[in-house]
């Protein structure tokens, strides 16, 4: 049993218990794995079998003939894996496969199970070559058929994938399930110890493939798995955020002289973006950057971040959905609300399984609420943005537009206002980002200006 497929069953079982996120999962996991090949592979194994794992069930459960939601939670999940380096992973040798299976429902606590599972992954061997996944359906074909193909064979939950098909059609919702299940490249920029041009200088050096992020000028793209292969002194001066999070940072434009918070700033990343624009110049008087958070856990990450990047930001512990202890005395208040995170699928593949329909109303008026919060600490005639990574209107539009009704103290910045650090392309007809896996190739963000008007 290698410690690579070990450590992902047990990954996998904590997410289906809802212990814990993927991602906090493989962090705790990888720190038992001493080969770098051994963190690379269990995190495959981890994300891959969640990205696909609908049609890993429906692969399972005619293999099984039987629902494979029938199964045991320990055989379950030690099929997925099976079927998943079966289906998507040919290099690994099918023998292999099957017999790691069979120790691995050992492992996770199903040890009389070992007989079904051998079988079970012996037939989804012999039939690998064989579709028992719904087709891509014709143009003209029923809605039934196109959310089956969509949830089913390209693995998303279907009250999701129905939403994206009424409003933008098949096309660019297959695009978006087809973006969502692709390993995503990485993202860096440097702390703030490295310009632009010796961040990109080592990796060269080092011989790892980068491009420049298309909508970030000051952020770097490797390829999947290029982070294990930095050396750890080029990784202490690296912060790694996704593309569509440094573009809601930029859109705040934070300038020198300038007050502003981050008031729901863990784990750091956008305060880091912040930091470095309100810092290009040379310091200005007044210039202040608070950064907070409410749990102690996140509040103790993000002081680590900041002191990390030597980065002037003063971290607190405030709880932005109750009350801030501030008056209106901020340039700029950036709310990135705690959401669905449907926006992110592609990162965090665990959410597709976890969130419902019936989860949206509630965030919803969560962000209302910290939205309202948030608005009392801006200035008049300063900016209150408001985002999200939900693809989600119930979170986005819809919020703001509540928000709007109830503060006609505030309004939108003016879609003809500039911004600029934020490319046209990413605007939509009211001023506001939205990013669009289909059409960007980025993962699904909302951002908003709102600014607080002057008193009369």
């Amino acid at each position: 049993m290698t410690p690579a497929r070990l450590a992902a069953g047990r990954v996998l079982m904590a997410v289906a218990r809802d212990e814990a996120t993927l991602a906090s999962q493989l962090d705790d996991a990888r720190t038992g794995l001493d080969d770098r090949r051994d963190r690379a592979l269990a995190g495959e194994l981890a994300a891959g079998t969640l990205r696909w794992q609908k049609a890993l069930d429906a692969w399972i459960s005619h293999a099984a003939q039987r629902a494979a939601s029938s199964l045991d939670l320990p055989i379950l999940i030690t099929l997925r894996l099976a079927a998943y380096q079966i289906h998507h992973l040919d290099r690994v040798p099918v023998h292999a496969v099957v017999n790691e299976s069979v120790d691995l429902v050992r492992e996770l606590g199903a040890p009389r199970a070992a007989g079904l599972v051998n079988a079970v992954a012996r037939r989804l061997a012999r039939e690998a070559t064989e579709s028992h996944l719904p087709r891509r359906p014709a143009p003209d074909a029923t809605r039934a058929a196109q959310l089956s193909y969509l949830s089913t064979t390209l693995s998303h939950p279907a009250w999701l994938v129905g939403r994206w098909l009424d409003r933008y059609g098949v096309e660019a919702t297959e695009t978006w399930c087809r973006f969502n299940n692709r390993p995503p490249d990485v993202t860096i920029r440097s702390i703030g110890r490295l310009t632009y041009a010796e961040l990109t200088s080592q990796l060269s050096a080092a011989e790892i493939p980068w491009k420049t992020a298309p909508f970030v000028d000051d952020a770097v793209r490797l390829p999947p798995g290029a982070l294990g292969r930095l050396s750890a002194a080029l990784t202490a001066e690296i912060y790694v955020q996704d593309e569509g999070a440094q573009i809601i940072a930029r859109l705040a434009n934070a300038a020198p002289g300038e007050r502003v918070l981050d008031a729901c700033a863990a784990p750091g990343g956008k305060t880091l973006v912040m930091a470095a624009d309100m810092t290009r110049d040379d310091h200005q008087p007044g210039t202040l950057l608070v950064a907070a958070d409410r749990r102690p856990a996140r509040v103790a990450l993000l002081s680590t971040i900041v002191a990390r990047a030597h980065h002037p930001a003063v971290v607190v512990a405030l709880d932005a959905a109750a009350s801030l202890p501030f008056g209106p005395v901020f340039d700029c208040v950036l709310l990135d609300a705690p959401c669905s995170g449907l926006g992110t699928l592609r990162r965090d593949p665990d959410l597709k399984w976890i969130r419902q329909a019936s989860d949206l109303p509630g965030f919803a008026a969560a962000e209302t609420r910290m939205l309202a919060v948030a608005a009392d600490a801006v200035r008049p005639g300063g900016r209150l943005v408001y985002a999200t990574c939900s693809s989600e209107p119930d979170e986005n539009t819809a919020v703001v537009d509540t928000f709007l009704a109830a503060r006609p103290d505030f309004g939108r910045l003016p879609a003809s206002a500039p911004r600029p650090h934020v490319s046209p392309s990413l605007l939509d007809a009211h001023g506001a980002v939205i990013t669009s896996p289909p059409v960007h190739g980025l993962d699904a963000y909302f951002g908003v200006v709102l600014v607080r008007r002057p008193a009369a």
